[in-house]
């Protein structure tokens, strides 16, 4: 084996250098591991009424936000004192009361189109976060109630004020109607991410266009094109 020599100190240094740079890239994919993780087990335990009286959009950022350390457990007006004890038993951390700022606890409700007033103007249906609601512009509306998480943003959406809420049976509050509501959620978000974007495409199709014919064209090129088309006509 050839002896170290003053000359390989370059070469070991920069060898050191990939190495710190690997174990740091190696750590926080390890940590974002981690963070997702816990996120998952923390939304387990979330009720999915993605009404963002935490704070945040819906019950999963939330839980990102407990993981990482950015919001407490007491957040969550729907989950209320239970919640919170079953997350302080997740996390290891005491329990703490329900932070006024972001509401108090009260029985989940269900929400109910009067449907003698509704006018049809599609505001409840554009605020319904798991997509309870159905109808159609100038139609009347209707909340599919085994959907509905009791949110309550269709609320104060309803410029007619057609929306009542009744006491959401003790059957619908568990496991079962939770998984549904967290993947109509999903489903939600991921339709109107996608919608943006067509948006997005469009508009960029759109601005291309105009700058496109607003763009003078050059006469020499024009010229050419002209002189090229002439003679493709005369030739046989």
């Amino acid at each position: 084996m050839r002896p170290w020599s003053q000359d390989d100190t370059p070469a070991v240094s920069e060898q050191l250098r990939d190495n710190d740079a690997c174990i740091i890239a190696c750590s926080r994919s390890h940590m974002n591991d981690l963070t997702s993780f816990l996120a998952d087990r923390i939304d387990a335990l979330l009720p999915q009424t993605q009404c963002g009286q935490c704070g945040y959009h819906g019950c999963r950022p939330y839980a990102e936000a407990i993981a990482r350390g950015d919001a407490e457990i007491n957040q969550c007006p729907p989950g209320g004192a239970g919640g919170i004890a079953k997350l302080a038993t997740l996390l290891d951390r005491p329990a703490l009361p329900l932070d006024p700022v972001n509401g108090v606890e009260k029985p989940r409700m269900l929400a109910r189109v009067v449907e003698a007033d509704c006018i049809g103007c599609t505001k409840c249906i554009q605020s319904c976060p798991v997509d309870a609601i159905v109808g159609a512009a100038k139609l009347m509306h209707t909340v599919i109630v085994d959907d509905c998480t009791g949110c309550e943003l269709c609320v104060p959406a309803c410029p007619v004020d057609c929306i009542v809420l009744e006491p959401m049976p003790p059957a619908q509050v568990d496991a079962v109607h939770s998984d549904a509501a967290r993947r109509h959620f999903q489903r939600r978000e991921a339709r109107l991410a996608r919608e943006r974007a067509q948006r997005d495409a469009e508009l960029a199709a759109r601005k291309a266009a105009a700058d496109a014919a607003g763009t003078p064209a050059n006469p020499v090129l024009a010229a050419l094109a002209r002189a090229r088309a002439k003679q493709q006509g005369k030739s046989p």
